[in-house]
C-alpha cells in the first residue's frame, strides 16, 4: 500500500488524474471517493466512468437519487452514491458485493462500515486555496505510485 497527495489546480487536472486511475484500474477494484460536498468527488467519478468507456462526452448521471449507476464495460463498473444511506446495513440491497467483481466507484464509502474493502484505493479530497483541492490517494502502490 502506499499513500501519494497530489494538487489539483483545475477540473482538468481532477479529469487528468481520473483518465490515469482508469487506465492502471482492472476487475476487483474499488475507488473510495471522500470529502466534502463540491469538492470534486463526482467529477472524478464521470471522468474516471468517460475514460474507461472510451466516450468523453459519455452521459453520467449522478446516482444521488438512484443511489448507483451501473456501467456495461469490460470491466463492468458500479458507481454508488451512499449519501443518502444510514449505514451498512442499507449497502447489500444495493447489489455492491457483486459490482465488487467489476470496478466499483463508491462517494461517501464511510457508509460502508465494515464493507469497505481492505485493499481499495481510497482518495481523500480537499479544499486548498482558492480553486485548488488536495487528492490523497491511499492503496495498492499500482493505482497510487503512477498517478500525477
Amino acid at each position: 500500500m502506499a499513500i501519494r497527495t497530489i494538487l489539483l489546480h483545475s477540473e482538468a487536472e481532477t479529469v487528468a488524474l481520473a483518465r490515469e486511475l482508469a487506465a492502471r484500474a482492472t476487475a476487483g477494484d474499488a475507488v473510495l471517493l471522500t470529502g466534502p460536498l463540491g469538492a470534486g468527488k463526482s467529477t472524478l467519478a464521470r471522468a474516471f466512468i468517460r475514460a474507461r468507456a472510451g466516450d468523453p462526452a459519455l452521459d453520467v448521471p449522478s446516482p444521488s437519487f438512484t443511489l448507483v449507476q451501473s456501467y456495461d464495460l469490460d470491466p463492468p463498473i458500479a458507481h454508488f452514491d451512499l449519501w443518502r444511506l444510514g449505514g451498512p446495513d442499507e449497502v447489500a440491497e444495493l447489489g455492491f458485493e457483486t459490482a465488487l467483481a467489476g470496478i466499483a466507484l463508491v462517494e461517501w464509502p464511510e457508509k460502508l462500515g465494515p464493507l469497505a474493502p481492505r485493499d481499495a484505493l481510497t482518495i481523500t479530497l480537499a479544499w486548498g486555496d482558492g480553486e485548488i483541492r488536495h487528492a490523497t490517494l491511499d492503496g495498492p502502490e499500482r493505482l497510487v505510485a503512477g498517478a500525477t
